[in-house]
C-alpha cells in the first residue's frame, strides 16, 4: 500500500486541551446550528420528500426552470434537471399528484414529438413520511450504539472507547450541521450515506488506538505510523467522494453530488476529530490518566 508523504507532527508543542478546543468548538457550533434550525423549523435537519411527504413530477419541456416555477398554483420545492435534454424532477409538498400533473399538462410545452410532459410521477404521504423518518433514524440509532458497544468490548477500557464514540458522534453532527447551511435535505439516500461515515470513523480511530495501545514502541512513533497509513486512506476516500459530487453534479444527479459532499465534509471532519480529539485523549489517557 502507498503512502503520502505525511510529515511527522510536533505534538509535544501542543497540549492536550489545545489539540482538543478546535475539534470541540466545531462539535459546539455543529450542535448549536441544529439547535436553531430544531428551534424555527421543527427538525434539527430539513427533511426531503422521503420524510416529509410529497409529489414529485418528472417533466420533459423545453420550458426554461423560471416558466417551470410559475406553472403550477403551489410553488415547488425544487427543480432538478436529470442530466438529460429537456428533462426535470419537480418536487411539491403537495400529495395531489393529479392537480400538479394537470397544472403541468397545461402550462408546459412538450418536447417535439411527445405528446405529454409530464413522464413519470410519484408521491408519498404524510404518515408514511413519518414512518420512514422514524426508521431511519432508528437505523442510524441502532448503528451508533452497536458500534459503541463493540468499541468498548474491543478495548475494554473507557477512555479510549469514549474517545472512538466521541469522534464517532462529532463525525456525524458536523456533516448534519453542513446540510442545514449548504440546504441539503435528509432524505434515504443521505442517511445511507451518513451510516457509511459511521464505517469510515470508526475504521480510523480503532487504527490510531490499536497503533497507540496494542503495539509497543514509542507513543509519537505509533502515532506517526498511524497517521500515514489513516491520513492515506482518509484522504484517498475524500477524493473520491469529491470527485463522485463533481461527477453527478455535472450529469444532473443531485442525490449522488449530496452523498459525495456529505461524505467529504464527514471525513475531512473525521481527520480533524481522530488526530486532534481522540489523540489527545489517548495521551492523556497513557500519560496522566489511568493505566493498565
Amino acid at each position: 500500500m502507498g503512502y503520502f508523504d505525511v510529515p511527522e507532527l510536533e505534538y509535544t508543542r501542543y497540549s492536550n486541551r489545545q489539540l482538543a478546543a478546535v475539534p470541540l468548538a466545531f462539535l459546539a457550533v455543529a450542535l448549536a446550528i441544529l439547535l436553531v434550525a430544531y428551534t424555527v423549523y421543527g427538525t434539527p435537519v430539513a427533511l426531503g420528500m422521503d420524510f416529509s411527504g410529497g409529489t414529485e413530477l418528472t417533466v420533459e419541456t423545453t420550458d426554461s426552470e423560471s416558466t417551470i416555477q410559475t406553472a403550477f398554483d403551489e410553488e415547488p420545492e425544487s427543480i432538478q434537471s436529470t442530466g438529460a435534454s429537456d428533462q426535470y424532477i419537480v418536487q411539491f409538498v403537495s400529495e395531489d399528484q393529479q392537480a400538479l400533473t394537470d397544472q403541468a399538462e397545461e402550462h408546459l410545452t412538450p418536447v417535439d414529438g411527445n405528446d405529454e410532459v409530464v413522464q413519470q410521477t410519484s408521491s408519498t404521504s404524510a404518515s408514511f413520511g413519518a414512518q420512514a423518518q422514524e426508521t431511519a433514524f432508528l437505523g442510524l440509532a441502532v448503528a451508533f450504539v452497536g458500534m459503541s458497544v463493540i468499541t468498548f468490548l474491543l478495548f475494554r477500557t473507557f477512555v479510549p472507547s469514549i474517545a472512538i464514540v466521541l469522534s464517532a458522534f462529532s463525525d456525524l453532527v458536523i456533516p448534519l450541521a453542513f446540510m442545514n447551511l449548504a440546504n441539503i435535505p435528509l432524505t434515504l439516500g443521505t442517511v445511507a450515506g451518513l451510516l457509511m461515515l459511521i464505517g469510515y470513523s470508526v475504521d480510523s480511530d480503532i487504527l490510531l488506538n490499536n497503533h497507540i495501545l496494542r503495539r509497543g514502541g514509542d507513543f509519537y512513533e505509533s502515532t506517526h505510523e498511524a497517521i500515514k497509513t489513516g491520513v492515506t486512506m482518509t484522504i484517498t476516500s475524500m477524493v473520491a467522494m469529491l470527485v463522485m459530487a463533481i461527477a453527478a453534479t455535472i450529469m444532473g444527479v443531485e442525490l449522488l453530488a449530496s452523498i459525495g459532499i456529505i461524505l467529504f465534509v464527514g471525513l475531512a471532519a473525521d481527520l480533524m476529530n481522530t488526530y486532534m480529539l481522540n489523540l489527545s485523549l489517548l495521551r492523556w489517557y497513557k500519560f496522566k490518566g489511568v493505566n493498565r
